[in-house]
């Protein structure tokens, strides 16, 4: 469904994505790892034609995914409501003044049907529907992080695009968003560098060397067991360890949110 090939961005002189290529199914579960600088918010933002690629191309359906293509022409209202893209910070999506008229705001520019009965359906879904006379400014940054969740979800995509979506939730909160996740049908793209949640937000994985090259594209489980290719990743760490005469060195994750 969508297909990312010989991809590569620059800010300046500065490269920060490099050759990168890979493809999506429908109803796939793939994690983006990758450390911090390493291109990950950078290549969904091109992926859901917010900016664009300095070379190579993003398909979808097998038409061309660009600033310039979603501009005009007959794919730019069907991928807005199949493609969406969660910001690891909410308060960048959230601008209306209650949170009703931010699940509404989405269905409402699409011409979609049912407005109220779906806002409140995905209000329940997401636990949400206290806060919906709310302005979203007043909600904790976790309840911020559900309410965008929501105004994507309620265009009942095709594919979701999540960055870092557990960054601002509680551990509770992040166990509950992991069953959520896991029980959608759609297919879903989710950042991260959290060793701990990986492996519960897909089976395929996806990462991003420190090079700003794809590094590896397959099994989850056979990359979280490597740890040299861990290592190589900057997404885990070694160093000594004494136990009274006796030293040896661990692996530990970054598994900082």
């Amino acid at each position: 469904m969508m297909e990312v090939r010989e991809l590569g961005h620059r800010y300046g002189d500065q490269a920060t994505l490099t050759d990168i290529s890979f493809g999506l199914g429908p109803g796939e579960k793939v994690v983006l790892l990758g450390c911090n600088g390493s291109g990950k918010s950078t290549l969904l933002k091109i992926m859901n034609g917010l900016i664009s690629a300095s070379q190579g191309m993003v398909s979808y359906d097998g038409e061309p995914v660009s600033p310039s293509t979603l501009k005009h022409g007959p794919l730019r209202t069907r991928f807005r409501r199949e493609v969406v893209l969660l910001f690891q910070n909410p308060d960048v999506m959230l601008f209306n003044p209650t949170v009703y008229d931010e699940l509404a705001f989405g269905p409402r520019q699409l011409g979609l049907d049912r407005v109220d009965e779906r806002v409140r359906h995905w209000a329940g879904e997401m636990r949400i529907d206290r806060f919906l006379d709310r302005p979203p400014f007043t909600l904790s940054g976790g309840e911020k992080q559900k309410v965008a969740l929501a105004a994507l979800l309620i265009l009942e995509p095709r594919l979701l695009l999540l960055d870092e979506p557990a960054a601002a939730l509680d551990p509770r909160s992040t166990g509950w968003l992991v069953d959520f996740l896991a029980g959608l049908a759609m297919t879903t793209l989710t950042t991260t560098h959290n060793l701990s949640l990986a492996g519960e937000l897909g089976t395929r994985a996806l990462v991003l060397g420190e090079d700003h090259r794809l590094i590896h594209d397959g099994g989850m489980d056979a990359f979280l067991r490597d740890g040299e290719r861990l290592l190589a990743a900057n997404l885990v760490h070694s160093h000594r360890h004494r136990h009274g005469a006796i030293e040896h060195r661990h692996f530990h994750p970054h598994d900082w949110q």
